[in-house]
C-alpha cells in the first residue's frame, strides 16, 4: 500500500496478530547532573569510589569533572529503567560527601569560567583525546554553555515491527535494514517538525541565575527576581534557546535527514571542512594544543541536536562509520530539560508521552524535509522556548499561521489514537491516561513543568539557586535513606572496581605516543 495514512497503519496494527510488535519498546536513559558543593560548583576530583569515568557503563562526566553521568543499560520496562536510574544516583551521592546533585538544567554557582574543570579520563590516548576534544569546546564556544545539564532518551521499536510496516507499505522486497534506517530518519523528520511541542510541555528552564551570563548583554528582556535571578514570563526552555543547548555558532551546518547518505554526508563534511574561526587555535600537533583539530566540528558529537540517529559502534568506529556500516539502531533524543520535580530527572509519565509522540512520529508519514523546511521548523521552537507560554503565540504551521493551542489539539486527536494502540499492547490504561492528562497542559500552561516551576519559585520568594539546592537536599536525603530497587551497594561496587581495572588496562596497551594515535585516526 502506497498512500498509507496514520489512521490506516494504525488500524492495520491494532488487529490481534499484528500488537506483539507494538511491545517491546526498548529505552535507555542518560541523565547529566552538576556537582554542588556547599553553594559552590564542586572542585573536587571525578569520585573514585564510583569508577573510572572512561570506562564505568553507569556512571561518567560530561564536559567538566564536576558534570556526572548517569547511564542505564537498554531494557523494556519503563518503571525498571526508572529504578535502576535511580539506585545509580544513590550510589554516587553515598560517596560524595557533602555534595549534592543539581536538579535542574542551568547551572548557578559558578563565579568563573576558570572554576568549570574539563573532565579527566586518565592517560591513556582514549582518554587523553576526550579531555582534548573538551579543551576544544571550551575554546570554541565557553565553558558555561558545556555546563547545562539535560537527560537523553534512547529509544529503539520491536524488531518484529519492521518487517510488519515494510510489507505494510509494499516494500517488503527491500533490504530490511535500509528500510529500518529510511523510517527512523522519517520519525527524525516529524519530530523536527513538531518538537516544539515537547519543548512547551518539558521543557523546564525558563528561569537562569545571573551569574550565566556572566555580564555579557543578551538580546532578550529578562525580569529579575530576588537577588540574582532571571527569567521571561513565558518562557519554556531557555536551554534549548540561543543562550545554551543549541549553539548558534552551528546554525549553518546544512546537515539534514532525507536519507542517511545525505545526513552522513552533512557530517562528514562539517567535520572535515577547515574552520576560519577556528584556525588560530592550531591543532592536535600544536605545541601547546587547544582543540583537535580546526574544522567545523572537531568530532561527530560536537554537532548539536534534538535527536540523533544512533548505532553502537564497535571499537575504533566513528559514529558515522557505524552508521554507514550498519545502519540506524536506535534514535537518541537529546531535548529534554532535568525534570526538576523528579529526583531522578525524568519522570515515569515523560517516559509514556515520549513513547506515544515517538510513535506516532515513526508511523506517520514524513515527507521529505528541505533545509529551508528545517530552519522553519527551528524557527518554531525558538518562539516556543523563549515564549511558548504566550497564550497569544503564533506558530509557521507549513507556510501558515496558526497558534500553539490549535496546533496542538491536531496533534493530540492523533497522540490519542496511538496511545489506545499501546495500551492495548501493552495491556494497560498508562498511555491514554498520560495523553489525556498532558492535553489539559495546552489551554493552562501553568501545569507544565515550566509554569509549575517558574509559579513555585516566585512564590516561594527564593533565589533561583537556593530554591534549586533545597530541591537537591531534599532529593539526597530521599534517596540516601531510600532502598536499592534494581542494583545494589556490592553490585554498583563491582563494577566500579572492574571499571577502575579496565582503564588501567587500556592505559597499558597504548603503543604509540599521543600525537600518532590522532593522526592516525583522523587519516583514517
Amino acid at each position: 500500500m502506497t498512500n498509507f495514512t496514520l489512521s490506516s497503519v494504525i488500524a492495520e496494527l491494532s488487529k490481534s496478530e499484528n500488537l506483539f510488535v507494538i511491545s517491546g519498546i526498548t529505552r535507555g536513559i542518560e541523565r547529566e547532573a552538576l556537582r554542588i558543593d556547599g553553594k559552590r560548583l564542586s572542585q573536587k576530583e571525578h569520585p573514585k569510589e564510583v569508577g573510572s569515568a572512561l570506562t564505568n557503563p553507569y556512571i561518567t562526566t560530561d564536559f567538566s569533572e564536576s558534570l556526572l553521568e548517569f547511564i542505564t543499560p537498554a531494557q523494556e520496562d519503563a518503571a525498571k529503567t526508572l529504578n535502576q536510574l535511580n539506585d545509580i544516583q544513590k550510589f554516587t551521592l553515598s560517596h560524595m560527601g557533602s555534595e549534592v546533585l543539581w536538579p535542574v538544567s542551568m547551572p548557578c554557582y559558578i563565579k568563573s569560567q576558570q572554576e568549570i574543570k574539563l573532565a579527566y579520563y586518565g592517560d591513556s590516548n582514549t582518554g587523553r583525546m576526550k579531555t582534548l576534544y573538551r579543551e576544544g569546546l571550551k575554546n570554541r564556544y565557553g565553558s558555561m554553555m558545556q555546563a547545562i545539564a539535560g537527560v537523553h532518551f534512547n529509544l529503539s521499536f520491536n524488531e518484529e515491527l519492521w518487517p510488519k510496516l515494510a510489507l505494510y507499505k509494499g516494500e517488503s522486497a527491500l533490504d530490511l535494514q535500509d528500510f529500518k534506517s529510511r523510517s527512523y530518519l522519517g520519525l527524525i523528520r516529524n519530530f523536527k517538525r513538531e518538537f516544539w511541542l515537547l519543548s512547551y510541555l518539558f521543557g523546564a528552564s525558563p528561569a537562569l541565575c545571573q551569574s550565566f551570563l556572566e555580564d555579557k548583554s543578551t538580546p532578550f528582556e529578562f525580569k529579575k527576581l530576588g537577588k540574582g535571578t532571571l527569567y521571561l514570563e513565558h518562557a519554556t526552555s531557555l536551554r534549548m534557546g540561543d543562550l545554551g543547548y543549541t549553539n548558534s555558532a552551528q546554525s549553518s551546518l546544512r546537515v539534514t535527514y532525507n536519507s542517511l547518505e545525505e545526513y552522513i554526508a552533512g557530517l562528514t563534511q562539517a567535520i572535515s571542512t577547515p574552520s576560519s574561526i577556528f584556525q588560530p587555535l592550531g591543532d592536535y600537533a600544536s605545541e601547546s594544543p587547544k582543540q583537535l583539530n580546526a574544522n567545523i566540528l572537531q568530532i561527530e558529537n560536537e554537532f548539536y541536536s534534538p535527536i540523533r540517529p544512533k548505532r553502537n559502534a564497535a571499537r575504533g568506529q566513528t559514529p558515522t562509520e557505524a552508521l554507514q556500516d550498519g545502519g540506524i539502531e536506535y534514535i537518541e533524543v537529546r531535548a529534554l530539560d532535568v525534570n526538576p520535580f523528579s529526583q531522578t530527572g525524568i519522570s515515569e509519565q515523560q517516559i509514556h508521552f515520549l513513547d506515544v509522540f515517538l510513535l506516532y512520529c515513526l508511523l506517520k508519514p514524513s515527507p521529505r524535509l528541505s533545509w529551508q523546511a528545517q530552519r522553519e521548523t527551528q524557527a518554531n521552537l525558538d518562539k516556543v522556548v523563549t515564549n511558548g507560554r504566550d497564550p497569544e503565540l503564533m506558530l509557521n504551521q507549513f507556510g501558515q499561521n496558526i497558534s500553539l493551542q490549535a496546533w496542538g489539539k491536531e496533534i493530540f486527536v492523533q497522540l490519542a489514537d496511538v496511545a489506545q494502540l499501546l495500551d492495548k499492547a501493552y495491556n494497560t490504561g498508562k498511555y491514554s491516561a498520560t495523553v489525556n492528562t498532558l492535553s489539559s497542559w495546552l489551554e493552562n500552561s501553568e501545569l507544565t513543568i515550566s509554569g509549575r516551576y517558574l509559579g513555585e519559585l516566585i512564590a516561594s520568594e527564593l533565589d533561583n539557586g537556593e530554591y534549586a539546592l533545597q530541591l537537591a537536599n531534599r532529593y539526597k536525603e530521599t534517596m540516601l535513606n531510600g532502598n536499592y530497587k534494581v542494583f545494589d551497594e556490592e553490585h554498583m561496587s563491582g563494577v566500579a572496581l572492574s571499571s577502575l581495572n579496565s582503564q588501567k588496562d587500556i592505559e597499558q596497551q597504548d603503543e604509540v605516543d599521543f600525537t600518532t594515535f590522532l593522526r592516525s585516526y583522523f587519516e583514517k
